[in-house]
């Protein structure tokens, strides 16, 4: 399997390039040059594999690089006992008739990126080897909030890696600061960003750019490689837990093989959804995906509309992972529906704020998406209301995709089946789901634990509780052009 660059097709590079790289040197995101299926034969096959087996089956179908002895080598130390709550990576909680939230928070950070920043670091090292790459990678993160401390965590003391997150300064939870500030490891970094998540991606994306800095590194030993969703080998292990999901109410007879589903997706960068469309195209019979939004709803506009424009009010929300303007993976999916246009796809992305696709590719992207979004006071209204009426727990996010979910319903009349993706543990945001229970929360985030466990009756994760007593390693602060100086830094230049 080759992949090429969305913005240049004649691009090509293998798998494990590709996760080294992750990001075309022309700016473009790297795509499979085809997407494998998957037999109705293969889908019963997979529903009696353990989670680790089936991860490591839908990636060697991505990844001819790799065997696929060695994925599932890899998913087994990703997914087992020792990183995830009794070996459970993305188990299915049914909470009422027709309807099932997709757990992915039960990780060593409590949020879905786990599920791909487990991964990538094994995908990675490996790949080093697989090159006979002799540098040493440098490994940059922009984070709305859990991709940084699911990578930090990820690539802790990984041999010839080093990492830097860079955070908005204003823009995450306590606890999210916390557990990225108070990371151990001796090849991590952490940077706050002054400005929105769009700022510290741009600034990460403008670094990716820059060949005189990608120059002075190259003679340091080092090269640049991304855990941000950009990379293809954040993207691979997304896809499975879709199919997973799917094998899963396939094994319980919550359905018939062949029967349609519909996911439910919190979604900003669009990379969790994104996962969802590859699963569908490979054959896994879902119906809709639908786009939950909080006030940052780009997506929606563009789902219903076919014009993207970031040109409008950014919003802080109580649901921070999703409070983006500039959604990257975007850009895959419209390379996709285009039918691999890559010169369409360079126009389209060199347009920056606002552009409108043809309305060929907006009649596909409303053939598969439903876009829905959620303000803050009915996020508050969706907590209280699925804990008192489901007694289930839920995170702002997840509040957002089942409000969501609550009105395409009612839109339609649709009675579909569907899987909620619930991509955080509540106990990520004590504070706004303590309100939202009508309790004040007034005290710091990790105080906040302890009484959202006696409030709720549910015990909060074992990681999150851990963070009591730790101190903050990390607290420099930094305007988007001295991004720069901060990657010098961490690969050992004075600046």
């Amino acid at each position: 399997m080759r992949y090429i660059s969305t913005r240049n097709k004649n691009a090509s590079f293998s798998g494990a390039e590709a996760i080294l790289q992750g990001l075309s040197p022309d700016g473009g995101l790297l795509v499979p040059e085809r997407i494998p299926a998957l037999s109705e034969r293969e889908l019963e096959e997979l529903t009696d594999m353990s989670y680790p087996e089936r991860a490591g089956y839908i990636m060697s179908l991505y990844l001819d690089d790799f065997t696929r002895g060695e994925l599932t080598a890899f998913a087994r130390e990703a997914y087992g006992p020792a990183k995830f709550d009794g070996g459970e990576a993305a188990p299915l909680k049914k909470t009422g008739e027709g309807e099932h939230f997709l757990e992915l928070w039960h990780g060593p950070t409590s949020a879905f990126k786990d599920i791909a920043l487990q991964m990538l670091p094994r995908l990675l090292s490996a790949s080093l080897g697989k090159m006979g790459e002799t540098r040493d990678a440098c490994v940059l993160v922009a984070t709305s909030g859990d991709t940084g401390k699911a990578a930090l965590e990820g690539f802790r003391d990984v041999p010839r890696v080093k990492i830097l997150v860079f955070y908005p300064q204003d823009g995450v939870s306590d606890v999210q600061k916390l557990q990225m500030t108070t990371q151990e490891g001796s090849n991590v970094g952490v940077c706050a960003v002054r400005g929105n998540f769009d700022d510290a991606q741009a600034g990460v994306k403008a670094i990716f750019s820059d060949a005189r800095l990608r120059s002075e590194l190259d003679g340091r030993g080092y090269f640049l490689s991304s855990a941000n969703s950009i990379n293809w080998g954040r993207l691979v292990p997304q896809i499975a837990y879709y199919v997973s999901a799917y094998c899963d109410l396939l094994k319980s007879d919550e359905i018939k093989p062949g029967e349609e589903i519909n996911f439910c997706v919190p979604t900003g960068n669009f990379g969790n959804i994104l996962a969802g469309w590859y699963a569908k195209k490979m054959g896994v019979p879902i119906n809709r995906l639908i786009c939950a939004s909080n006030e940052n709803y780009v997506l929606e506009t563009f789902i219903k509309s076919g014009v993207y424009n970031r040109r409008r009010r950014f919003h802080t929300t109580s649901s921070p992972s999703m409070d983006i303007l500039v959604s990257s993976n975007l850009e895959r999916l419209l390379f996709s529906l285009s039918d691999g246009d890559d010169e369409l796809i360079s126009r389209l992305m060199n347009r920056k704020s606002v552009y409108t696709v043809p309305e060929k590719i907006s009649k596909r992207v409303a053939g598969t998406f439903y876009g829905g979004h959620c303000g803050e006071k009915l996020t508050k209204k969706t907590i209280s209301s699925v804990f008192r009426e489901k007694k289930y727990l839920i995170d702002t996010h997840t509040a957002v995709a089942c409000a969501v979910l609550e009105a395409y319903r009612a839109q339609t009349g649709s009675a579909a089946k569907t899987v909620v993706v619930s991509t955080a543990s509540p106990f990520k945001f004590c504070g706004s789901v303590l309100n939202a229970l009508g309790e004040s929360a007034e005290s710091g985030g990790l105080e906040l634990i302890d009484r959202l466990e006696k409030v709720s009756g549910v015990a909060a994760p074992e990681p999150l509780k851990s963070l009591r007593g730790k101190k903050e390693r990390f607290t420099a602060v930094a305007d988007k052009p001295e991004m720069t100086d901060a990657v010098l830094r961490a690969c050992g230049a004075d600046v």
